[in-house]
């Protein structure tokens, strides 16, 4: 009876989240791009000392709006850069892109190709090809994602990172991936609001995240952060009633992990659904920054989507979770507790299941420890994440989610065998 129930929850599941696509469909190919005028923050009443900037700031550390288009516009030279979109604010929004684009036209949605258990007639005719997208910055002050993805774009023009590093590994990838994605900052509203390049490392002591988590999700009038999860309760956030909005929004007051998808997503929102119409990705890594300060390591977080999806997820998590151990950035050394994904409960409905039901790709959230300030590990000991250590963690989990992609073949390997 317990398999049996089992089954029919899964089945329930199944049919609910594929029932919403074609709605998705309509919604992001309809919905009017929304131009809103940036509005006034005043930064008189941030407590002191919160906008101070580290004083020595490695050079592999661009993560600021002018550090970025500055990046891309003079040492792109391998990839090709365009512009993605507009934000609410009426910031262009970069990708980089390497390889050549899916060419096959499909005859059918997603939806449709699912209901004859056939990508093919979506895809397109280059259904096996491979394609890779890499997403930074959706949240604006999540520093390490925007700074991994721009590593990331310098090994695959140099064959190093910004350090220097030679990651012959990763650079190699460009060879086997037949399409790379990569958007640095997905949110220039919410980085642009924040400005400071780098945070200063505050250390360990009870209360040292508060200035981060301030920046990030925001402040109340009476100087106290708003905090996670509690600035997901008004979206859009109405910058009046706040003492400062945080990089958290775009200038409409919008998360966009959590935007009105099937209503009237906003213009990141949007760019990021024509994108995913257009390139059809197998994988999408979605990089932010937060993890709980008692297993302060990078964690990969189970989305909510497909079900069939589900066993990708586990296999794609041992490989990234066992080289980040094998690598020391993981709180132990033990690859039966660091890799195992059952460990990893789903999380819930947010822009990872949109992009999926929307083209079919993995989403996949993985969270970074912030330089800010270091939490423990699950011994308590002090566990302090370096800015070269934080580099490292970005550029070996986007390795391995390449590599894995590789092994796997996508989604057309997927469909066709299970992964181990």
């Amino acid at each position: 009876m317990k398999q049996r129930n089992h089954l029919i929850t899964r089945t329930i599941c199944y049919f609910s989240l594929i029932g919403l696509v074609s709605l998705l469909f309509s919604a992001c190919t309809s919905a009017p791009d929304k131009k809103n005028p940036t509005p006034a923050i005043s930064y008189d009443d941030i407590p002191e000392g919160y906008l101070d900037e580290a004083e020595h700031i490695p050079d592999f550390w661009i993560a600021s709006v002018e550090g970025i288009n500055t990046y891309l516009e003079t040492r792109v030279k391998k990839g090709k850069v365009e512009t993605a979109g507009t934000s609410a604010g009426g910031r262009p929004i970069f990708a980089v892109s390497y390889g050549e684009k899916r060419i096959g036209a499909g005859t059918t949605t997603f939806s449709g190709s699912l209901a004859v258990s056939d990508l093919v007639p979506y895809r397109g005719a280059d259904n096996e090809k491979t394609v890779y997208m890499g997403l930074g910055g959706v949240h604006g002050f999540e520093l390490e994602s925007i700074m991994g993805t721009i590593n990331m774009i310098e090994v695959f023009e140099t064959g190093k990172d910004l350090s220097g590093k030679a990651r012959p590994e990763l650079a190699a990838m460009l060879d086997s991936v037949d399409r790379i994605v990569l958007i640095p900052l997905v949110n220039p509203d919410g980085r642009s609001r924040v400005p400071i390049r780098m945070e200063p490392d505050r250390g360990g002591a009870s209360g040292s995240f508060t200035v981060h988590e301030y920046l990030n999700t925001g402040g109340k009038k009476d100087g106290s952060i708003i905090g996670w999860p509690d600035v997901k309760e008004f979206i859009p956030m109405d910058f009046s009633e706040v003492g400062f909005p945080g990089g958290y929004p775009n200038d409409a007051g919008v998360n966009i992990m959590h935007d009105d998808f099937f209503g009237s997503p906003q213009p990141e929102t949007k760019m990021l659904f024509d994108l995913a119409a257009r390139e059809k990705p197998d994988l999408i890594i979605n990089m932010h920054t937060g993890v709980p300060k008692n297993n302060y390591y990078m964690h990969i977080l189970r989305p909510f989507t497909e079900p069939k999806l589900q066993p990708i997820f586990d296999a794609l998590y041992r490989n990234i979770k066992i080289a980040l151990t094998d690598n020391k950035l993981q709180g132990s050394m033990d690859t039966t507790i660091e890799a195992d994904p059952s460990l990893r409960r789903m999380g819930g409905y947010n822009l990872n299941t949109a992009l999926n039901l929307h083209c079919g790709a993995l989403c996949v959230v993985i969270e970074s420890p912030s330089h800010g300030y270091f939490g423990t590990n699950l011994s308590g000991d002090p566990a302090m994440q370096t800015p070269e250590m934080l580099l490292d963690a970005q550029l070996i989990a986007h390795q391995e989610a390449l590599r894995f992609l590789i092994k796997s073949g996508g989604r057309a390997g997927w469909d066709k065998h299970a992964i181990q």
